[in-house]
Formats: structure tokens, C-alpha cells, sequence
């Protein structure tokens, strides 16, 4: 069992890294492109719930709500950071779950601190430090990418705490729902002080929308909320770190990013693929054969 939900944990990792382009094919503002993304999720997988006949009922559906206020917030500086950078910063900058989970894990999941899992995911804080200080330019959109990761950190270990005998199902919902209802909420109050040139998608952007909305939000929560029920936050988290693998190879291919990166960006993510792979090894080493 706990293999088929590997295999969903590296699924869910393959459909965000194709998250960041998103951010870039689409023209929209960051906070729209969320309240869109998070809406057509929400619209498309009530649908599939009724082909289903399933309803989904839960005593915790507040708090499930509250996780998708996170996650819709964890999205709009994700979203934000790829704006105000690239796609590769955006991505690269979201490694440092790894590094916020270990921090906070034992104290939301009452866990025992392991200086072991801080030592290699301090490898790659130090390698965002290196981008951080060499890729000035990018400055303002890697501080927006730390904090979406943080942001990431967090709605991941609650919903270990939250998902205990619930279904995938149930909690994507409530997830989604709490997140549309806070965007629609927010939208309008953000218009308010920001100029939004546009709030319409146009042409093929709808596409873009559809796809982000159903491969790139409901598969890919429903395989990572799915993920966490046999396997902890800290291996979720550590096998997120491979996104800017497939996110920076994704932006090379169809964004043609590879002219703007430095040899410290190179540098920098060759530090985090260390720690991501010493922190593989680590795991593998625990785990019965």
C-alpha cells in the first residue's frame, strides 16, 4: 500500500512542477490566476463528487476550510515569486519546505527534533543564500518564494494533524471550498489597493486555467493528501524538493529560461539536489527493505 502511495506523492511532484509555468503562460495578476485556479478546481471536482455519489460531510470542516485559506495563500506568493522572478527562482526557492518542516514539525506533530534532517536541509538554505546574494535582481521574488514555502510547510504538517481517518476526498473539498471562499473574499479588497489591469483570461488561457485547475490542483492535492496518510510530513516535504527538477527542466524547454541563469543560480541548486539526496539516502537507510 504504502508503495501506491509513493507513486502518488512522486505524481503530485510531477504536476507542480508544471505549476510555475502556468504562472508565466498566463498573463492574469498572481492573486487572480489563484482565485481562478482555486474556483474551476473547486467547480470541476464538486462535479466529479456528484458523478461519484459522494457527499462529502465532516465534523472538522471548518478547520479542513481553514487549511484551504493556507494553501490559497501559499499559492499567491508562489504565484507571486515566479512573477517577480522566473519560473527556476520560483521553484528552487520552494526547496526550502524541507527546511521550514523540519523546524516546525515537532512542534505542530509533537515530534522529536532530529539535528540530522536540520544539517541537510541547511545545505540548501545555504544554496538560496548563494542565489539570494549573486541574483540581485531577483531579490524581491525570492523573498516572496521563502515565505510561500514556509506557507507550504505548514498546510502540509496540518493536514497531517487534521487528516486522521478522513478521506482524500472530503478534505480536498472542504480545502478547496475554504480556499474559494477566502479568494472571493479577498479579490475585491485587493483590487481595491492594487491596479489589476485585467481580470478576464484571454484566448487561450482558458486552456491554461482548465489544466492548472484539474491536473495541476485536484490530482495533485488528492494524490498529496492522499500521500500523507502512511507517510510523515518530513519525506512528503523532502520529496517536494525534487519539483524544481522537473519545474527548471520544464522552464529550460518551453520558457527558454536557461539565459537567465547564473553560475551562482547553478551552484546554488547543485547544493540543494545534495541535500535533497543526502536526505534520501538518510531516509532509505531507515526504511525495511
Amino acid at each position: 500500500m504504502q508503495k501506491i502511495d509513493y507513486l502518488k506523492l512522486h505524481i503530485s511532484v510531477l504536476l507542480s512542477g508544471f505549476t510555475g509555468i502556468f504562472a508565466k503562460l498566463i498573463t492574469l495578476n498572481e492573486v487572480v490566476i489563484v482565485w481562478y485556479r482555486m474556483f474551476f478546481a473547486l467547480l470541476l471536482f464538486s462535479v466529479m463528487l456528484l458523478f461519484m455519489h459522494k457527499k462529502p460531510k465532516d465534523a472538522d470542516a471548518l478547520k479542513i476550510c481553514g487549511l484551504g485559506v493556507l494553501l490559497a495563500i501559499h499559492l499567491m506568493f508562489f504565484f507571486g515569486s515566479i512573477k517577480y522572478s522566473n519560473v527556476s527562482i520560483g521553484v528552487v526557492c520552494y526547496s526550502l519546505v524541507g527546511f521550514f518542516t523540519v523546524l516546525f514539525e515537532p512542534l505542530i506533530c509533537k515530534t522529536k527534533f532530529s539535528f540530522v534532517e536540520l544539517f541537510y536541509s541547511l545545505i540548501a538554505v545555504f544554496g538560496i543564500w548563494l542565489i539570494f546574494n549573486f541574483d540581485a535582481s531577483f531579490r524581491f521574488g525570492i523573498i516572496l518564494g521563502i515565505i510561500s514555502a514556509a506557507l507550504f510547510a505548514l498546510y502540509t504538517l496540518f493536514n497531517k494533524v487534521i487528516e486522521v481517518g478522513k478521506s482524500s476526498r472530503c478534505m480536498l473539498f472542504y480545502e478547496l471550498l475554504g480556499g474559494t471562499i477566502f479568494m472571493s473574499l479577498f479579490v475585491p479588497v485587493y483590487a481595491h489597493f492594487v491596479n489589476i489591469p485585467a481580470f478576464l483570461p484571454i484566448g487561450i488561457e482558458w486552456l491554461w486555467i482548465f489544466i492548472l485547475a484539474f491536473f495541476c490542483t485536484v490530482l495533485l492535492y488528492l494524490f498529496h493528501i492522499g500521500a500523507l496518510k502512511t507517510i510523515s510530513a518530513f519525506t512528503v516535504s523532502l520529496t517536494g524538493n525534487l519539483e524544481p527538477i522537473y519545474g527548471i527542466l520544464f522552464a529550460i524547454i518551453f520558457l527558454g529560461e536557461a539565459h537567465d541563469l547564473t553560475v551562482s543560480f547553478y551552484i546554488g541548486m547543485t547544493l540543494i539536489f545534495l541535500s535533497v539526496f543526502l536526505q534520501s539516502f538518510s531516509k532509505n537507510k531507515k526504511l525495511p527493505q
